[in-house]
């Protein structure tokens, strides 16, 4: 089946099951999105792990944790020197792809040939280096939360086989719960995709050994940016 016959088959789908629950196309009536605001009001959480402290200190050593490589930097700016010194460090191609929202940065400065787009897509992608932002970090997990849009395209940290992300310190959370909350806040209907990350690819279905790579990229590396 081809893309443009997979897309209209899915529209037809959930076109049928708007139908049969009587719902539009939209994002859902008033009278029905105060019915989930007063579901949750009347839902509270439960208790919470205590996730205290130097968060941006906590994050960092549960990702390294996880097989990932941290990194922090004073200021925005410093972001493409940090992903050059990485690349070169660990003998890596300093060519590949970046996120469109990040193109603002000197990438060609640094001694990198990254160009602002979503990974190629020949032969299961060419691109061996991706680099991305996050939308916020974990800090209880070293998980990084990342959202799709139209210049943050989700490709680019699922196909390279280095992935490189740029965190704002700011936006490192205690738990998931606070993560979701940006989200709400930041986003009246939610992307189309929202990923977490935690640590390269792996599997352990192979003689129970561990295998990173197994699904997606062998290294993640994340720079934050504290200033």
């Amino acid at each position: 089946m081809t893309i443009g016959k997979s897309r209209e088959a899915r529209a037809k789908i959930m076109g049928r099951i708007r139908k049969a629950q009587a719902h539009g196309p939209g994002d859902g009536s008033e009278a029905q999105l105060e019915a989930v605001r007063t579901y949750l009001r009347a839902h509270p959480r439960g208790p919470l792990p205590d996730v205290s402290g130097d968060l941006v200190a906590r994050f960092r050593a549960r990702a390294e944790s996880m097989q990932s490589t941290t990194e922090d930097v004073a200021a925005e700016a410093d972001v493409p020197e940090a992903v050059a010194r990485y690349l070169t460090a660990h003998k890596l191609p300093v060519a590949g792809c970046v996120w469109p929202a990040l193109s603002h940065l000197d990438w060609r400065g640094a001694g990198l040939a990254l160009d602002a787009r979503a990974p190629r897509r020949e032969n299961g992608g060419d691109d061996l280096v991706g680099v991305t932002g996050a939308f916020a970090g974990i800090a209880e997990t070293g998980t990084l939360m990342v959202v799709s849009g139209p210049d943050t395209p989700a490709s680019t940290s699922l196909l390279p086989e280095t992935h490189v992300a740029i965190l704002d310190a700011r936006r490192i959370v205690p738990r998931m719960e606070e993560a979701w909350d940006l989200a709400r806040q930041a986003y009246g209907q939610f992307p189309r995709a929202i990923n977490f990350i935690s640590g390269p690819s792996r599997t352990g279905d192979i003689e129970q050994q561990l295998v990173l790579g197994a699904h997606g990229p062998y290294r993640v590396h994340i720079v934050v940016v504290r200033g």
